[in-house]
């Protein structure tokens, strides 16, 4: 496999931007690479093992030009001033980060304006250099707190030459619907940037994404652990110029077994002193509080404390039921509540199926997302659901996590989950955004038993009722 050369000179990422400044002590000082100063961001050097790299292979590798995959979007003429936010004491403007203009006007084309509690507290440090730990319950903004990070850094510390199959930053995700979420999210705040991002996930035409990192500069690779480590083989990517490393979601991926791959990945990126690595979760067990101290080189640590673990933005449910009458119950709560979207999660992928057969048979418009739906459907199943096409997603735990959807209103727990965790991640689905939103749960004999691990893990007394 031969990379092929670039020039970042009129190429993809090639315009420097301004950001803010940096302190002596920030990150990189210390390692084989110059430090990532803001005051400097118009230097175009490349870091010292990048021309090492590039010079080796000069005579090895073909050097044919390809044209950037994207361009910047143009459009009206924009200028930060019409970015108008107030200051507002006890809260973070975007304004104050010294971002880029090119991403404030993501941030203003998404309607973005003042800072969440996770990014108020990571995102200085972050935009610095320096490796973030980042905890906070689901749906507060995690990962533009990592995504704001990785494009203030692409867009001012630039390479003088680049190669395809190369990305500078790479974020690695647990599940295909969080990694597509999370490329999604990119896209959206890049928009302007002219910066690329590309998202490879398994299930999906292993061509056609193998054409996207042999073809074009790639500067922010999102990626599934197993699929990325099929092009780790087949060497279409290389991680040896990685400049910002996320993992995110790092106790689900220990949960699901994908350790040993990711640490295969961290292996292939540059030693942790040349690399910024970043690391946001809800939550962080006591293994991967281990491997972080292997992965990061002196981090700030960022917890945000919920008030209860789960949001006050949910009202909880609990109805105490047979476990044979919980269909009937099921439609009249949708044929009563009208509710505007609404995830309808059970632990079982057959019960998932039949569920979504009845509800279709029945008069309502229902879509199935569960590991044995293919990719492509999945990801087609989602955007209707998303443009309201249809209103109830049936769905597996697989659905709990990454799917970002406004305007769920209910979440219905078909059966409980017998982890603690998935119960809030499943409830997070709804009450995003500072809105409200409804959680009800079908309780049978058989979830009774999960109930008291769920209850402590809740720090409260669920409502129990009888339908």
């Amino acid at each position: 496999m031969f990379k092929k050369f670039i020039k970042a000179v009129g190429g993809k990422g090639s315009q420097p931007a301004p950001a803010g400044g940096q302190s002596k002590g920030d990150k990189a000082s210390h390692s084989g690479k110059p430090a990532r100063s803001h005051e400097n961001s118009a230097s175009t050097a490349p870091n010292t093992h990048k021309k090492s790299r590039a010079s080796h292979e000069k005579s090895d590798r073909s050097r044919s030009r390809k044209k950037s995959a994207a361009a910047p979007v143009a459009e009206e003429s924009w200028s930060l001033s019409d970015f108008k936010v107030p200051e507002e004491a006890g809260k973070t403007r975007f304004h104050d980060l010294g971002l880029p203009d090119s991403v404030m006007r993501g941030i203003h084309k998404l309607g973005f304006t003042y800072c969440t509690p996770i990014q108020a507290e990571s995102l200085p440090a972050a935009l610095r250099g320096r490796d973030t730990i980042g905890q906070a319950q689901t749906g507060t903004g995690k990962s533009a707190a990592f995504l704001l990070t990785i494009l203030n850094r692409l867009l001012t510390d630039v390479p003088e030459e680049r190669f395809a199959s190369e990305p500078r930053a790479l974020v690695v995700a647990p599940t295909r619907e969080l990694a597509l979420q999370i490329g999604k999210d990119a896209e959206g705040l890049a928009r302007y940037t002219g910066l690329n991002i590309v998202t490879i996930v398994g299930g999906m035409d292993y061509e056609k994404q193998k054409k996207q990192l042999r073809n074009h500069v790639v500067d922010v690779l999102v990626a599934t652990p197993g699929r990325l480590i099929d092009f780790i083989r087949s060497e279409d990517v290389f991680l040896d110029q990685v400049d910002v490393l996320v993992l995110d979601e790092a106790d689900r991926m220990l949960d699901m077994g994908f350790i040993p791959d990711v640490r295969r990945i961290v292996r292939a990126t540059p030693p942790k002193g040349d690399r910024q690595t970043l690391l946001f979760s809800a939550t962080f067990n006591y293994d991967v509080r281990i491997l972080i101290d292997q992965w990061t080189d002196d981090p700030l640590q960022v917890v945000i404390e919920p008030e209860q673990v789960a949001t006050d933005r949910v009202e909880q449910r609990c109805y105490l039921i047979a476990d044979s009458d919980k269909y009937d119950l099921l439609k009249k709560v949708l044929d009563d509540e009208q509710p505007e979207r609404c995830i309808v999660f059970a632990n079982r992928r057959d019960l998932t199926r039949n569920l979504c057969d009845k509800l279709n048979k029945q008069g309502h418009k229902a879509v199935l997302l569960s590991g044995e739906v293919s990719q492509d459907k999945r990801i087609k199943t989602l955007e209707k659901f998303r443009e309201g096409k249809v209103n109830v997603m049936v769905a597996t735990d697989v659905a709990g996590r990454g799917i970002h959807v406004d305007g769920v209103s209910h979440v219905i727990n078909y059966t409980l989950p017998e982890d603690p965790e998935d119960y809030v991640h499943r409830i997070g689905r709804t009450g995003r955004a500072g809105a409200k939103g409804v959680s009800i749960s079908f309780i049978s004999e058989d979830d009774a038993f999960v109930l008291p691990d769920l209850e402590k893990y809740l720090g409260m007394k669920l409502p129990l009722t009888q339908p």
